[in-house]
This record gives structure tokens, C-alpha cells and sequence, in this order.
């Protein structure tokens, strides 16, 4: 069935909403250390700068804040929009400022910045689960997730080579400019919810742990854990990696940074398509089976000489596997959310796989140090195969309960 203009409108709003916190995330998170590096910064320093993230971790705590803030469309609008702004005048202000005699000062900015930007993203996705039928919810998170990558790869890349032209000042400028402008396809498009326009549900601390004791959520949740710990760590390592592999910094900016984000990129677009065909099911199996492929191919790669093809197809299903896995991640998990609670229910899931991915890649360090990184690649199969045992029992499960 084609689907009319009308509905195919909705999809550029959220990957503009989307694209619009990844970008300036991306460049905080990633691109400020490494110019920190070049300022001749400490690496006690740089290691302060990632508290910015801590909003993203801890961002179920006010998810509840904002379900109980958005009884209508206008609210949610609202929302977003006043978020969006604020995350807006938030970089702008930045630019104030100089890195080097203000360090401490863009620092507690940034992590307003943040803050901003996970409140956005809880609107975001509450607007999502709401305006997307159940079978759009595939293509809608494909729209998410190839925002996030494609945001990686101008926040990481092009903005870098933007800095040494432009300078601090009139970047942050542009990305604030950026930011506020995302928001207009939203403004322009205001059909209404096709789900219940007033939410009359009041959201209180406790039910966001109420959450685990819907039938099936505790084994989804472990699911959650564990679902991209067979190639979280390889991707925390890829970098060390590709060094001792020979290559030089630029080489490994493309390989990784445009190269392998490009294919997540396109592999995010594909999964709706492959949700669509072949079920929610068989898709977060076959997903889970494209990392098996990963972590096992960089295991064989590592036992031997590896030419410059054979590194490429590595990272092409490493990056491949992380954009589909993302897709169908979301999507189960927007099928999960309990009515009036769209906005806690999906950031707690999400917010598992974060934490989970923060421990797993801690972790790889250790085992690569220990084990090397045929050790470390191997220990990422088999937790690939573990995923998918726990994955097929909780199925299995949820199957005899939907039948008894």
C-alpha cells in the first residue's frame, strides 16, 4: 500500500527533531575533546568533559515530568518547542565564551545544554509513539536512528574541519541557527494525533518501576541488557585497534567516523523495510544474527593478517549490525510503553541499553588488556549467543502466556 502525502509528512518532522540533538551532542561529546587535546588540555580535563552526558543516563528521573506536562498536542508542542529554544539559546551562549579562559563555565553550560536536549528527546519520543500507527513505528524509528548517525557524522566530521575555518565563536552561532530551525517542519505540520488528544493519566516516581511489573517487561528488560553487548565492545575498542592495525588518525576518522556511521546510517533506513517483511520477531533475531556475524568476523580478522577490504567489511557489519539493532530496539520497545506513560516507559528502556552499553564497554577495555583483542572479539561472540538464548527463552515465554 503507498502511503499518501499527508502521512508520509510526519517522518521528515522527526528525523528534523531527531537530527537536531544529535548534531550538537555529537560535536560537545566527541569533537571538543579532541580540540581540547590540540589546546594542549590535561587528559584529567578532557575525562571531566564527559559529565555532560550524565543528563542522558539519568533523564528517566524527569521523563514522568514531562508525560504529566503534555495532557494534550498543544502541550506537547510546547514542549518541544520551548526545550528546543532553550537548547538553542543555551549553544549560543557558549559561543560567549572562550574554551580555553572559561573552561569550568562552557562545561556547566554544556551540561545544560544537555539537559535540554534529553528533555527534547523525551517530548520527541512521546510525539512519536502518539502520532505513529504500530505499523509505522519500523520506518518512524528508522528516521530516529538514521538521524542519530547521520547527526554523528556531521558533528563529528565536518564540524571538526568547520572549526579550523570559522572558529568557536561563529560555530556555535551556526548550530544554534541549526537547532532553532530544525523545529519549523514540526511548526508547519499540525495534523492532529491520531491517537487520544487528552491524556488524562497522572505520572508519579514510583511508576516508572511499576513499569517491570507489566507481564513479559522484567524478561524484555534483560533483553535489553544484553542485546548489544556482543558488539558494544568492539566498537569501544575499534579505534586502539585500527591503531595498532597501522593506520594513521586520518584513516581511521573516514574508516570509522564517516565510513562505518554512513552504513549504520543506511542499514537504520533498510530495517523499516525488513521489520515490515518479515515481522518484529524475526527481525530482532536476524538483527542479533548480523552482529554474531560481526563479532565473529572480527575474531577470524584478528588471528591473522587483515587487508585493507577485509577491515572494511568488518566495520561495514559492525556499523551495520549497531543501525539495525537500533531500529527494532525502538520499535519493541514504543510497543511496550503503557498508555499516558509513553514518555517514561520508552526513556526506562532506552536508558537500560545505555547503561548497559556504558558497563560492557568499561569492561572491554579490561578484557583486551588481559586477553588481547582475539580474547576480547571472542568473548563478544558468545555473548551474541547468549543474547539470542535469552532472547528465544523470553519469546518462548511470552508465547505460552499469550496462549494459556
Amino acid at each position: 500500500m503507498v502511503m499518501n502525502q499527508k502521512n508520509w509528512q510526519k517522518f521528515p518532522v522527526l528525523f528534523s527533531l531527531y537530527i537536531a540533538q544529535s548534531i550538537p551532542m555529537s560535536f560537545f561529546s566527541t569533537v571538543v575533546p579532541v580540540i581540547m587535546r590540540q589546546e594542549h588540555y590535561s587528559l584529567q580535563s578532557i575525562g571531566l568533559l564527559q559529565l555532560v552526558k550524565l543528563p542522558w543516563i539519568i533523564k528517566f528521573l524527569w521523563a514522568p515530568v514531562v508525560d504529566n506536562g503534555t495532557r494534550s498536542l498543544r502541550d506537547l508542542r510546547r514542549w518541544i518547542i520551548g526545550s528546543e529554544l532553550f537548547y538553542a539559546a543555551v549553544i549560543l551562549f557558549i559561543g560567549c565564551f572562550s574554551l580555553q579562559a572559561d573552561f569550568k563555565l562552557v562545561v556547566l553550560l554544556m551540561l545544560f545544554a544537555f539537559v535540554a536536549s534529553a528533555t527534547q528527546d523525551i517530548a520527541v519520543d512521546i510525539y512519536a509513539i502518539l502520532m505513529l500507527k504500530p505499523s509505522e513505528r519500523g520506518l518512524g524509528n528508522s528516521m530516529q536512528s538514521a538521524g542519530s548517525f547521520v547527526g554523528s557524522v556531521f558533528g563529528t566530521g565536518i564540524l571538526l574541519i568547520a572549526y579550523h575555518y570559522l572558529g568557536w565563536s561563529v560555530l556555535m552561532v551556526l548550530l544554534a541557527a541549526f537547532v532553532a530551525f530544525a523545529i519549523f517542519p514540526m511548526i508547519f505540520y499540525r495534523k492532529p494525533l491520531p491517537s487520544h488528544e487528552v491524556r488524562a493519566v497522572r505520572v508519579s516516581f514510583l511508576d516508572i518501576f511499576r513499569f517491570f511489573k507489566q507481564k513479559g517487561n522484567g524478561r524484555w528488560a534483560l533483553v535489553l541488557v544484553f542485546y548489544y553487548s556482543g558488539f558494544i565492545g568492539i566498537l569501544t575498542m575499534l579505534k586502539p585497534y585500527l591503531v595498532d592495525l597501522g593506520y594513521n588518525v586520518k584513516q581511521i576518522g573516514f574508516m570509522s567516523g564517516i565510513f562505518g556511521t554512513s552504513v549504520a546510517a543506511i542499514c537504520a533506513l533498510c530495517a523499516a523495510w525488513i521489520v515490515k517483511r518479515i515481522g518484529r520477531q524475526a527481525a530482532i533475531f536476524s538483527f542479533l544474527a548480523v552482529s554474531l556475524c560481526a563479532s565473529s568476523f572480527f575474531w577470524w580478522m584478528s588471528l591473522g593478517v587483515a587487508s585493507l577490504m577485509v577491515v572494511y567489511l568488518a566495520i561495514a557489519l559492525l556499523w551495520g549490525g549497531y543501525g539495525l539493532s537500533t531500529v527494532i530496539i525502538y520499535t519493541i520497545s514504543m510497543d511496550r510503553v503503557r498508555c499516558g506513560y509513553e514518555g517514561t516507559d520508552f526513556t526506562l528502556q532506552i536508558v537500560i541499553t545505555h547503561l548497559s552499553s556504558l558497563i560492557f564497554a568499561v569492561l572491554s577495555g579490561q578484557l583486551a588488556g588481559k586477553l588481547g583483542y582475539s580474547g576480547l572479539f571472542a568473548i563478544e561472540a558468545v555473548l551474541s549467543v547468549v543474547t539470542g538464548f535469552i532472547l528465544f527463552v523470553s519469546s518462548r515465554k511470552l508465547k505460552s502466556n499469550a496462549n494459556s
